[in-house]
């Protein structure tokens, strides 16, 4: 049986471009943690650094679409290289202000300025649209994103701190704009799979937020983020709570592998089923798995609960960028992923917020009641979005509707 996913590196370019992409997407989780790790260290001040880290990921979250946007209508090369370049001066200009000891004004004015990096995650996307468009390959290497994502945010968050901590305070920044100047730079070079500008600039206008589409799934995935958040607070909390605060990054760890294990086996499959009963599947069993976290009440329970939550986490993904491929007129698909992306940023910012005060306000196990109520929205969202998401858009990635889609 071939490996599906030899079979989408097999594309000219496609090992470049993902291997660049990989790289360049790593500020993704390293800047916001790493913003906080460096001014908590230089300053000793944690709300200084959280008020800087919030103004570069709030206005990155606003901006990243509309940079998708002019993408979609003049081309990655055109737009990616300004905006990856101002990023990376923006972030090496941070790292200067805190180093030299400059005003705190200049702290935010570099923040807001890096918050110009564009959404790496969306521009791969929408290369492999690019090459697997209307085929199952498709799925497969949306699958393989899934993963790649999970791994930099299982991954980026810890080297970025580390790094902080164990050499210099702005070590972990530093290592972020090495990875965003690399791979940015590479991936921009490869002009070969960069898509076409009659798929990325045609005559469609608008916003893609204006797209019914994207307005469901991008907020059924602003439910499904704050789960993912609130999974990550309420395990610290509750492995605190029960006076083993180190098992806190094993349960987190396990979280996250639940859901890449299954993402990759469901990236291997042809699925014949609508997508929208994918997704709709997939979130529902999001929803239902959220339960178990109320009874757990033991590290071991703990872990097994949130391992189960996380199975279907990966395929929600997969699924979500999938129907906004096949239900997104070309013209602005880059825009349309990049505003899913930041629907599931915007819910990790808004789960980590509620649940750190359900947590404080009713005790650690609470804070699980948060998962359970965005469970429930997200899936009432996606099911009252059935009908709409089963339409083709004209001009979209798929002329007609396929069942084994």
């Amino acid at each position: 049986m071939p490996n599906p996913y030899a079979e989408i590196f097999r594309a000219p370019g496609a090992k470049g471009f993902a291997a660049a992409g990989f790289l360049a997407r790593m500020p993704m989780a390293m800047a916001p943690i790493g913003i906080v790790a460096m001014l908590s260290q230089a300053h000793g001040e944690y709300w200084l650094a959280g008020a800087v880290s919030a103004t570069y990921a709030l206005t990155n979250a606003l901006l990243a679409p509309q940079i998708s946007r002019l993408v979609d209508r003049a081309g990655q090369t055109r737009i990616l290289l300004p905006t990856t370049l101002i990023a990376v001066a923006a972030f090496s200009l941070l790292m200067l202000a805190v180093n030299q000891n400059w005003p705190v004004w200049t702290l935010y004015v570099t923040a807001f300025a890096a918050a110009l990096m564009p959404s790496f995650p969306a521009m791969i996307r929408a290369r492999w649209s690019e090459l697997f468009r209307d085929r199952p390959e498709l799925n497969t290497a949306f699958a393989f994103e899934s993963a790649a994502d999970e791994l930099v945010y299982i991954a980026g968050a810890s080297l970025s701190v580390g790094l902080s901590v164990a050499l210099f305070p702005e070590a972990g920044m530093l290592a972020s704009t090495a990875a965003l100047t690399v791979g940015g730079l590479a991936f921009i070079a490869q002009r070969g799979t960069e898509p076409t500008r009659s798929n990325t600039g045609g005559h469609t206008t608008g916003s893609a937020i204006r797209q019914r589409p994207v307005q469901i799934v991008t907020l059924a995935l602003v439910f499904v983020g704050t789960i993912f958040a609130t999974a990550e607070v309420s395990a610290v909390a509750i492995t605190e709570a029960l006076g083993e605060p180190g098992a806190a990054s094993l349960v987190i760890g396990v979280y996250a592998a639940g859901s890449f294990v299954v993402g990759l086996i469901m990236g291997a499959m042809t699925i014949r089923m609508p997508m929208q009963r994918q997704l709709a599947i997939a979130v529902g069993i999001v929803a239902i798995t959220t339960i178990p976290l109320l009874f757990a009440d033991t590290v071991v329970s703990l872990a097994f609960a949130v391992f189960v939550s996380g199975i279907a986490i990966s395929p929600t993904f997969i699924t979500a960028f999938g129907l906004i491929e096949r239900r997104v007129p070309a013209a602005l698909l880059t825009e349309g992923i990049t505003w899913v992306i930041t629907g599931i940023g915007i819910g990790m910012a808004l789960g980590a917020f509620v649940a750190g005060w359900v947590v404080d306000t009713f005790g650690a196990q609470n804070g699980f009641w948060v998962s359970v109520f965005a469970g429930f929205l997200a899936l009432t969202t996606v099911v009252l979005g059935q009908q709409q998401l089963s339409r083709t858009i004209p001009g979209s990635g798929s002329p007609s509707p396929q069942p084994a889609q």
